[in-house]
């Protein structure tokens, strides 16, 4: 159930609601939106007993949310939620651009990356100091030491950064070095992970696994919202089909539909959902003109050489093309790029 406040409501009005949920044996969750703050009352009791608290005081109404994804569906938030990192926005009329290398190897390798990225306008530099591989025998990252260099590139070009997290046990680590936490396709119902970043605050991007349905993309992400953190980003990464020409397909379709499911941004990763550099711009246009928040590009200067992920990676003058291609697009959507 969500209880809806009136407009300007009290926020000791809304403390009062909040106890008497908690009272009722509820988990209560206070979502705030321009026009109303949302109170989401999460739990497996009865729900008629919540339906009183309509006659509380700053109350508009008391009404069901049918979806499995409480905190976030639409209903819950009728606006698109707007997740701030320093100076940067992600959601609403936003756009970002995120790149870098699959993995970091070398300090000299992430730094020319994030060069790269600085130098077209691009507000993320990801990279993978922890990286889950198919074969146990494949490059497993630099760990601490990859997170060092990531920071050092941070500090040489003001980006975000974003690197992923695979072990609970590295959450705090991890936290301390990253701008955004990745939860990677593989790890996207991996619930122990799910629950220990929704302890925190940072911005968590949820890839969407390799067969997962857009319904269970969205409860893993009220997995992370339910433990309190709600700065949640949605990545569509490509699923698996039977189809061989190309390493995963894009569902594009993904992006309009979660639009319509969801308040959280929406962002996409053409690189890792074609496996294939030839596709990557194509896909990109595509992705921002279905509706998508940012695109995530995989980079690399040598990408014969690279550790992981070479076939799909862009070399530098490659990136630079297509961030000019872009553009146009971007304008069209009447979105925002600004630069860090």
């Amino acid at each position: 159930m969500i209880i809806i406040m009136k407009n300007k409501v009290k926020k000791a009005s809304v403390q009062a609601v909040v106890l008497e949920v908690e009272a009722l044996g509820y988990a209560a969750h206070v979502i705030n939106g321009i026009e109303n703050t949302v109170i989401g009352a999460v739990g497996t009791k009865d729900k008629n007993s919540l339906r009183s608290l309509v006659s509380m005081d700053g109350v508009a109404s008391v009404m069901p949310i049918q979806q499995p994804y409480k905190l976030a569906s639409l209903s819950t938030k009728k606006e698109s939620s707007i997740i701030k990192i320093g100076n940067t926005e992600i959601g609403g009329n936003s756009f970002v651009l995120m790149g870098g290398p699959c993995s970091v190897e070398t300090r000299e390798q992430t730094y020319s990356c994030a060069d790269s990225v600085k130098k077209v306008g691009g507000q993320f530099l990801r990279g993978g100091a922890y990286k889950p591989r198919t074969s146990p025998y494949s490059f497993q990252g630099l760990e601490e030491e990859g997170l060092k260099i990531l920071l050092e590139a941070k500090k040489k070009t003001g980006l975000h950064i974003v690197t992923e997290l695979l072990n609970p046990q590295n959450t705090e680590l991890v936290n301390s070095y990253a701008d955004v936490i990745q939860i990677g396709a593989r790890n996207m119902q991996n619930f122990a992970l799910l629950k220990e970043v929704g302890k925190l605050k940072k911005p968590i991007l949820l890839k969407r696994g390799l067969s997962s349905t857009l319904e269970e993309l969205m409860m893993s992400a009220e997995y992370i919202m339910s433990e309190g953190n709600y700065n949640v980003i949605l990545c569509e990464r490509g699923i698996r089909t039977f189809e061989k020409a190309y390493r995963n397909v894009l569902d594009l379709n993904a992006v309009p539909a979660l639009k319509r499911m969801t308040h959280l941004p929406v962002v996409v990763d053409p690189s890792h959902g074609t496996g294939r550099k030839d596709l990557i711009e194509t896909m990109s246009k595509a992705a921002i003109a279905a509706g998508a928040d940012g695109i995530m590009i995989e980079i690399h200067p040598n990408p014969e050489k690279a550790f992981s992920d070479g076939p799909q990676s862009l070399k530098f003058h490659e990136f630079e093309h297509l961030v000019n291609e872009i553009r146009p697009y971007v304008e069209l959507s009447k979105k925002t790029w600004s630069v860090v």
